[in-house]
Parts: C-alpha cells; sequence; structure tokens
C-alpha cells in the first residue's frame, strides 16, 4: 500500500469545522472595509524575487532566511510572496492607479519559510490594507481608527494599540549613524544578527526579539527624539486625532517595524492573550517605497492583520462569531419520495433563497438517515414518504422539542420563513 502523502509542515489544512468562523469574520472585515470606500483587488501569489528584494530590503531575515524562492524554467528568479504590500505596490504602479487617490484592500495567503509554532506558520493569510495619494495624517488616523472599529465588529477585547514616528529619510539617515557609534560602544553586547546589521541596518537592531538584547535597546537613542518638525507636527497631530475619538494608545520609541520601506507612522495591535506571538495588526507609512520601486513619488499607507492569530485570538477570549444553523434536513423513504425529494427541496430553495437546506443523498433506511438529520443540528427535519408524496404532504419535526406536525408542500414555505 502506497505511503500516504501528507501536508508540507506549517502548511495547515483548514477544515469545514472551522471555515465558517472564518468565513464570518472575513465577511465582518469586508463589510467594515466597504464602509469606509475601500476596494478589493487580486493579485499573483508570486513576484519577482526583485521586487521583495527591493522593498523589504535585502539584509532583513524575511529576504535573507524566510522566503520561498526558486528559479523559473526560462531563467527568472520567482518567489512566492512573503507579505502584499509589494504586490499590491507593483499591481497599483502597472496598472496606472497612482494618478489618483486609491483605498485599497487585499485577502489571501502568504509565505514564510520559519520555524512552524503556534500562531506563526509557513502558509499564514493575511488581510492587507492600503491607501495611495493621501499625504495628511489623516489618513493615518482613519487606518487606526478603521481597526479600531473592526475590533468592535468583531466583539474583539484585550487588545491595545502602539504606536511610534520613524521620521523623514533625513532624520532617520541622521539618527542611523547615531545609533551606529551607540552600538559600536556596546559592540561586544552584540548578538550574531546585531553585528551583522550594524553598518547595514542598524534600527533592525532595536527590532531584535533576543531577551539578552533587550536592556541594551531599551537604553539606545530614541529615534522620536530626532523627527524632522514635519514628522513631529504630523504625530502631534494624530495623537490629538486618537485623544478626540477616545482610542488609548501606548507611544512605544522601539516600534520600528520589520519592513526597511517604513517611515513617519507606524502602529500595532498587541495582545498577551497569545505568548510570543502578539501582534494582530500592524501597519505604517511607507512614503519611499513607489520610488524604490521605479515610479515617481507617492505618498503611502496600509496594515495587515494575521488571519490565523486572530482567529485564535477570538477563540482565546470566547469572542467566536456565532455560526448559522442548518434550517432543514429533507429525509426521503421509499422511491416515489427519493424522486420527489429534489424537485420539493429546489422549488423551496428558488422562494426561500436564504433557506439553508439539506436533502439526504444516498439512499439509506429512515433510522438512518434521520441519525444524519441529527447530526446535521438543522432546526427542522422534513420527513418526506410515499404517503406525503401521494397527498402532496411533508412531515416537519422540530428538532428542539420533537413536536411534529404534517404540512402541505404549497404551506411549507410560509412555515420555515417563520
Amino acid at each position: 500500500m502506497a505511503e500516504i502523502i501528507r501536508s508540507i509542515r506549517g502548511m495547515n489544512d483548514l477544515l469545514p469545522e472551522v471555515t465558517p468562523y472564518w468565513q464570518a469574520v472575513e465577511s465582518t472585515m469586508k463589510t467594515v472595509l466597504s464602509g469606509y470606500g475601500y476596494q478589493e483587488i487580486r493579485f499573483p501569489i508570486v513576484e519577482k524575487t526583485e521586487l521583495f528584494k527591493r522593498s523589504i530590503g535585502e539584509v532583513t531575515d524575511i529576504v535573507e532566511k524566510e522566503m520561498y524562492t526558486f528559479d523559473d524554467r526560462n531563467g527568472d528568479s520567482l518567489t512566492l510572496r512573503p507579505e502584499g504590500t509589494a504586490g499590491c505596490v507593483r499591481a497599483a504602479m502597472q496598472n496606472g492607479m497612482l494618478n489618483q487617490t486609491q483605498r485599497l484592500w487585499y485577502m489571501g495567503p502568504m509565505f514564510r519559510h520559519e520555524r512552524p509554532q503556534k500562531g506563526r506558520y509557513r502558509q499564514f493569510h493575511q488581510l492587507g490594507v492600503e491607501a495611495y495619494g493621501f499625504s495628511g495624517p489623516d489618513i493615518d488616523a482613519e487606518m487606526i481608527m478603521m481597526t479600531a472599529r473592526l475590533w468592535k465588529a468583531l466583539g474583539l477585547t484585550g487588545i491595545s494599540l502602539q504606536i511610534n514616528s520613524l521620521g523623514s529619510t533625513e532624520a532617520r539617515l541622521a539618527y542611523r549613524e547615531e545609533l551606529i557609534q551607540y552600538f559600536e560602544a556596546h559592540q561586544e553586547q552584540l548578538d550574531e544578527d546585531s553585528q551583522r546589521r550594524l553598518h547595514s541596518n542598524p534600527l533592525r537592531i532595536l527590532d531584535s526579539k533576543n531577551p539578552e538584547m533587550q536592556a541594551l535597546n531599551e537604553a539606545a537613542p530614541k529615534l522620536i527624539d530626532h523627527l524632522d518638525a514635519e514628522s513631529k507636527a504630523d504625530f502631534e497631530q494624530l495623537c490629538h486625532t486618537l485623544d478626540k475619538v477616545g482610542i488609548r494608545y501606548e507611544i512605544n520609541p522601539r516600534l520600528v517595524r520589520g519592513l526597511d520601506y517604513y517611515s513617519k507612522t507606524v502602529f500595532e495591535w498587541v495582545t498577551d492573550q497569545l505568548g510570543s506571538q502578539g501582534t494582530v495588526c500592524a501597519g505604517g507609512r511607507y512614503d519611499g517605497l513607489v520610488a524604490q520601486l521605479g515610479g515617481k513619488d507617492a505618498t503611502a499607507i496600509g496594515f495587515a492583520i494575521g488571519l490565523e492569530r486572530l482567529i485564535a485570538l477570538l477563540e482565546a477570549t470566547d469572542a467566536l462569531p456565532e455560526i448559522p444553523q442548518t434550517d432543514a434536513y429533507l429525509v426521503a423513504v421509499g422511491d416515489a419520495a427519493a424522486i420527489q425529494a429534489p424537485l420539493l427541496a429546489e422549488a423551496l430553495r428558488d422562494q426561500l433563497p436564504a433557506l439553508k437546506l439539506i436533502t439526504h443523498c444516498g439512499g439509506g433506511s429512515f433510522k438512518s438517515q434521520f441519525k444524519r438529520a441529527d447530526r446535521s443540528g438543522a432546526r427542522w427535519t422534513l420527513i418526506l414518504g410515499e404517503e406525503e408524496v401521494n397527498n402532496e404532504s411533508i412531515g416537519v419535526k422540530t428538532m428542539a422539542t420533537g413536536e411534529q406536525e404534517t404540512i402541505s408542500w404549497y404551506d411549507l414555505a410560509a412555515y420555515l420563513s417563520q
């Protein structure tokens, strides 16, 4: 007997008992986003490797260690997308969308070759939201207010907001030199990754998850103390707006984000309910990315939500959405009933498009069919036998009470719509 082929480690199946929760969460997200005027965009899972090297930065864990990269048959280096922002910008540039403002969202799988653990998988799913062509901090505030409204719509608690500003490119370059001097003075305390990044990308050192680096990073110069005048004014306006609408936040000077293309506002929504994988939503401004990818200068901001972590958080806080139950299960016993059952079911679906109706298929005794009806969780079991066919009627059993009555076919839709 051939060995069973199993899924790749860290790439998981989503089974029918959990996909209804995903669908409900995704539906809520789409409703909130459309309420702010955001439109869906879809772009490929595979892109040219150069897109991610130029956008994310070559001296990052994602590019150096985590990307799924392969050579195509024609010799091109291709990569499964590790995140969505670069692909979204590429699609907007290629299709001439950046000559006007855009509010966009996308949803789908991303791929990173990491050590699989709870909340961190090699294939994971994200909701991404991007806005192009908005220069002021009002769009920054809108992004944060929109995520706050999403948590409210999902009934989610136990999640807090952290914000920071990375300033302009010029301010960050000046800060970068001061940071290098600081870390060079403490070079013996740097771990291997930090030693490697000291001159190529010192801000990434602040993002280190190594506990032995935390004290050193806490004492490092703070970027927020080196902001240019425009970035400082924008950040103050953002804080003022959040204060006015009642969104609580913490200014975290160590929040630098893991990708090179961010500037000015960055933010994360975090929780302590998921252990070390506590970031549920993260984003910020990336005004320089379009030019970095060969386009004209364009302002941009976005965020991403990890759906696996969001579902896990909803489960941990008992906030999983209620899943609509099956309305009815149609049992048919006898040849005449088996012929009539699908006709009756289709007529019901025509009259009641929202009706969740399962028609029994595959034959079997009345007892075995009724067991399946019970397992389906249906509110009603509809019973069709030879006698009911002859009388153009059907038995309706309310499963919660056990009460049963006989109803004409022609009155059934009205009965089930109560």
